[in-house]
């Protein structure tokens, strides 16, 4: 596939190398020479210098000829003004587009042919509150992900001693929650993929990866870790563009307070929150945080524009007493490097904003896919079309399926009924295949076992 990367700023260079190692034809456009020189260098794409809505450097990137354009700059404007363009002088056929500021999305009739031509719109505000709001109902959770209109969910999170899973092996889950279906999709210990079979004992530590009914997960989640008590008290540290969105949307079932810097926002966010105590100051300020209370709060959430603030302020709520940490990071190094220390969850609004563009890239009819452990897996959400003939799938028992290595199929959902994966369920057309691969190099062999053949009509 020929693909269009307008801007090559965090996201647009993460999604540059999760493309481009699908053997992808890829493009970046930004007006940075020195970024593009060093993502040259680190990956195979073509580069083009130059502001990303100028005819001429679209026309130099091979609009005409692309199959997809995806504008991530960091303006609103140039983004939109650049599928315009893309639409009306190239004809690019798919346009994705990064849009931040609320004015824009709000209005609903702006998107269009007759207005910006985009076909997929992409908000990190609105993908990294939804992310937290799913991490915030189930205490514990590492991630939480939902395929299939909200049927199924895949949770990660850390086997604790004390689990009644831990120290047993996978088969024996059935034991200990015979009503309930779950599948153990992956684990990773020490960082490692590690193939779940039903005789994988379960340790201490390891990020246990499992996929289940929504109505089920909390069961699940209490034979690899002590039961917590529902979060309550929460604070979050940033009234910025995804704090405000994230307190909007909290404000009703949780006790809440918000830490601003700015007084003219902490003013704009008392006067538009209704339910949340909004608070001017510091949130790397030790006197504020006792004040408040830091050692009887469930949660603290750091989520303003600078990183260094967010880790400090974090650093020092967990010190101080607050139950659980969770801190928004961009920069990719210091993900790893702070999760699972002091701080509990380290949020990427990178990978979660590319976890929503890559759906609409994968080939076949591919209804979700989600980046997982800092983009090194995936979980897919495909459709299976076609029949016996015609699909790799359709008609077959999962345990004929070919998969590639690295590659389990955790559930299969059939209209409202969720089936857990087993070797002798039979995949039928139509039928929403939840797929979880451990290595990405096997992403395009996975897209071509749910291609149609040419025998389907």
């Amino acid at each position: 596939m020929k693909i269009i990367i307008l801007g090559a700023g965090q996201v647009g260079g993460t999604l540059a190398e999760n493309l481009a190692s699908e053997q992808n034809d890829i493009t970046v456009v930004d007006t940075d020479h020195e970024r593009l020189r060093e993502l040259q260098d680190r990956i195979d794409i073509k580069t083009v210098c130059g502001s990303a809505s100028h005819p001429k450097v679209l026309a130099d990137a091979e609009a005409d000829d692309a199959d997809l354009l995806i504008a991530v700059t960091n303006s609103d404007e140039t983004n939109m003004v650049a599928c315009q363009v893309a639409f009306t002088l190239f004809r690019t056929p798919k346009k994705l587009s990064r849009i931040r500021a609320n004015a824009y999305l709000k209005e609903t009739g702006l998107f269009s042919d007759e207005g910006f031509p985009i076909d997929v719109l992409i908000s990190p505000e609105k993908v990294v509150t939804e992310y937290v709001s799913r991490l915030l109902q189930y205490p514990g959770s590492l991630q939480v992900l939902d395929f299939a209109n909200n049927k199924v969910q895949l949770v990660a999170v850390k086997a604790f001693y004390g689990g009644p899973l831990v120290g047993q092996q996978i088969q024996t889950l059935k034991e200990h929650l015979p009503n309930i279906d779950a599948r153990v999709a992956a684990i990773f210990r020490r960082g490692q993929a590690i193939e779940p079979v039903g005789c994988t004992v379960i340790e201490a530590d390891d990020e246990v990866f499992f996929v289940a009914a929504k109505d089920h997960i909390r069961a699940v989640m209490g034979e690899l870790r002590r039961a917590e008590d529902s979060y309550k008290r929460i604070i979050i540290a940033g009234g910025g563009n995804i704090g405000f969105r994230l307190a909007k949307t909290l404000e009703r079932d949780y006790r809440l307070k918000l830490i601003e810097h700015s007084r003219s926002r902490a003013q704009y966010l008392s006067e538009n929150l209704k339910h949340t105590v909004v608070l001017f100051g510091s949130a790397t300020d030790k006197a504020l945080l006792e004040e408040e209370n830091i050692e009887n709060t469930d949660v603290f959430c750091a989520l303003t524009n600078d990183d260094e603030v967010n880790i400090m302020s974090s650093l020092l709520a967990k010190r101080y007493g607050a139950r659980k940490v969770m801190t928004l990071i961009n920069k990719a190094a210091y993900v790893d490097l702070v999760q699972g220390g002091m701080i509990d969850v380290a949020i990427s609004p990178q990978q979660a904003t590319i976890g929503s563009l890559l759906t609409h890239v994968r080939r076949g009819d591919v209804a979700n896919v989600h980046s997982l452990r800092r983009g090194a897996a995936e979980a897919i959400e495909a459709v299976a079309h076609g029949d016996s003939r015609s699909s790799k799938v359709v008609g077959r028992r999962i345990g004929e399926i070919a998969l590639p290595p690295g590659t389990t199929i955790g559930a299969v959902v059939r209209g409202d009924e969720v089936i857990m994966a087993t070797s002798d369920v039979v995949i039928q057309s139509e039928d929403h295949v939840i797929l979880f691969v451990v290595d990405k190099r096997h992403i395009s062999d996975v897209e071509r076992l749910f291609q149609v053949g040419l025998g389907f009509f």
